[in-house]
């Protein structure tokens, strides 16, 4: 457990200090984001034709209300806490790149959801948009990282569901 909260921990100080150099903001978190807001804007295409994205802000042409998807609203930091959580747990390779395609689509599917929701919440009620913004999807995305986690672990085989290698036949002592 101690060797988890350790690894854990430093995979995790790594990777969001990586996240902040001028390289990672510009070769991946900026079309992270960018790309973010365009798959929100084509889902809400085929039940509202009015929405179009520019670059990572989402935007309504009918009455004009946009919302920019900023730093720790793209998903950037709840995957890092995943990734973390994935590496940091012994577990053979196979299952942790399994673990971490599941787990990005999954964090990644709620977040577009997240953006949707509070597009529309911004132009019902901005109170409403502000609560759910900060309080409830911050919450949500991130049990969503602790739940994706604790499933995947739950799909890790146990020490003693291995496949044993058979037994070596019995020597045949002749009489």
């Amino acid at each position: 457990m101690v060797r988890f909260l350790i690894l854990f921990l430093a995979i995790q100080a790594t990777l969001f200090g990586l996240e902040l150099t001028p390289p990672a903001q510009r070769w991946f978190v900026e079309p992270w984001t960018n790309a973010l807001a365009q798959i929100s804007a084509t889902i809400v295409t085929f039940f509202d034709p009015n929405v179009v994205a520019t670059g990572k802000i989402l935007r309504s042409t009918t009455n004009g209300f946009a919302v920019s998807i900023e730093a720790g609203c793209n998903g950037v930091e709840a995957t890092i806490v995943l990734i973390a959580a994935i590496f940091a747990f012994p577990a053979p390779w196979k299952h942790k790149l399994a673990g971490l395609a599941a787990g990005i689509v999954a964090v990644q599917g709620l977040n577009v959801l997240r953006v949707i929701s509070l597009f529309y919440l911004g132009q019902w009620n901005y109170q409403v948009f502000e609560w759910a913004h900060l309080y409830v999807w911050q919450a949500l995305i991130m049990l969503d990282v602790l739940v994706v986690w604790l499933v995947w672990v739950r799909t890790l085989p146990r020490a003693g569901d291995e496949p044993r290698p058979p037994a070596p036949p019995a020597a045949v002592v002749a009489a």
